[in-house]
């Protein structure tokens, strides 16, 4: 068994123009609580430190300080775990009801997810896992309108048609194996 450390994403820090309207996007229409907040202690910068996760002090800190001028998005993308379809589906309707455009909707065969920008144009990304793996990158289309059951099983069949198909617990194994030998 490998002694060599670990490390695991903890957070993510992006740099924002507008800390109340991030705030009110990240609180109001993603659900994260803001645990703490003040300015940054080098450059005096606003800091948001914000989770969803009780045990976690902050899973995301939105830190003052990008130029307005800035024609970059401050991260590639973020993405952010939920339990269920249901809990995507209700994460959508929130998304559609504060105006925001739903730009891609794709099933992985590993996940179920949505994409979408936050109001300072970070790429975010709701996913669902499901029980499946297929090698990645892979994407198509789906229909999160349909329900549990035919989603279920229409991802079921697109995995199973794939050579790399495995169930996520094998996968899992696997992974296990690799990464602690």
């Amino acid at each position: 068994m490998s002694t060599q450390p670990r490390p695991r994403i903890g957070h993510i820090g992006l740099n924002i123009r507008d800390a109340d309207v991030m705030k009110n996007f990240y609180t109001e229409v993603m659900g994260f609580t803001v645990t703490d907040h003040g300015p940054h202690p080098v450059n005096s910068c606003p800091m948001l430190f914000l989770s969803t996760n009780p045990e976690e002090h902050h899973e995301l800190v939105l830190i003052g300080g990008r130029p307005d001028d800035a024609d970059y998005s401050a991260a590639q993308q973020l993405s952010f775990l939920l339990e269920s379809l249901d809990e995507l589906r209700e994460m959508r309707d929130r998304l559609v009801a504060a105006g925001v455009d739903i730009n891609r909707y794709a099933c992985h065969g590993n996940a179920w997810s949505i994409y979408f920008s936050d109001p300072e144009d970070n790429y975010l990304e709701l996913y669902v896992h499901t029980p499946w793996y297929i090698p990645q990158p892979y994407g198509e289309n789906f229909d999160l309108d349909e329900s549990n059951d035919e989603i279920m099983r229409k991802t079921e069949a697109l995995c199973r048609n794939n050579a790399g198909f495995m169930m996520e617990t094998d996968r899992k194994v696997k992974a296990r194996d690799t990464m602690l030998n």
